[in-house]
């Protein structure tokens, strides 16, 4: 998949994308690396991972920082984001991409402190480290983004729903934002390729995956989403904040 962003448009930008040491996240930070970018590679658990990376980028004489949080703590939290401010004065971009609720063990109103509260934290603890001009992109999927009006995998519903409430309390924020000039966008995507969503729904559902596909004739895989991601932190954004992806003719009508 080439890269939507020109070599050198992002140079001196200062990026963090959560939840980036797999997946859409680290695809989505390493078109922002090639484009120039300083860029957080976040993780919770991984840090091998993250460390690998970074080592990646800064071989293709980029720069890179893996930083550990867990986004549902608040303290990990304002420590990330305090490394990033000592180590370079603070963000351009914020790419809020993590999202769960599908893991066991971590409780039932896991979904909604990650999807929701999680993210309404993290943004409120960079803000001031934001100058004027910057922007923040919440990262969504159509089944959360419509959920009051269309159907979705009964084993995805409770991740929908969390998913929709985080991107409201986001919207809410919208006004405030926008008096310290930091703009905001939604990206909305169908269920993609190969993410970890995605298996874990194939495996409690055998056939959910395929018979999305089926049903909307392609699914974009984790590249080809990472890509239009990376995209809306530097096109226009449309008047209602919004970024869909793909095919949304059945979703048609549905509240945005």
């Amino acid at each position: 998949m080439s890269n939507p962003l020109a070599a050198g448009s992002l140079a001196g930008k200062r990026v963090l994308v959560t939840g980036s040491s797999r997946g859409i996240g680290a695809d989505t930070l390493g078109y922002f690396a090639e484009a120039g970018a300083r860029v957080v590679v976040n993780y919770r658990n991984k840090a091998r991972r993250a460390e690998q990376i970074v080592e990646r980028i800064a071989a293709a004489g980029g720069d890179a920082l893996a930083v550990g949080a867990d986004l549902t703590d608040t303290e990990s939290v304002g420590s990330m984001i305090a490394t990033i401010v000592a180590e370079w004065g603070g963000l351009d971009l914020l790419v809020l991409n993590a999202s769960g609720g599908m893991e066991s063990g971590m409780g039932d109103d896991y979904a909604l402190r990650l999807n929701r509260d999680a993210q309404v934290d993290l943004l409120t603890s960079a803000v001031p480290h934001m100058p004027a001009g910057s922007r923040v992109v919440f990262v969504t999927s159509h089944q959360a983004h419509f959920v009051e009006t269309a159907e979705t995998l009964p084993e995805y519903l409770p991740v929908a729903k969390s998913k929709r409430a985080g991107e409201l309390a986001l919207r809410e924020l919208i006004p405030q934002l926008e008096a310290a000039g930091i703009e905001l966008v939604v990206v909305s995507g169908d269920m993609i390729e190969g993410t970890i969503t995605a298996t874990l729904l194939e495996r409690i559902n055998p056939g959910a995956i395929s018979g999305r596909r089926e049903s909307v004739g392609k699914l974009y895989n984790v590249a080809e989403f990472a890509a239009e991601v990376a995209a809306a932190a530097v096109e226009p954004i449309p008047a209602d904040h919004t970024r869909l992806v793909g095919d949304v003719s059945e979703f048609v009508g549905s509240a945005s």
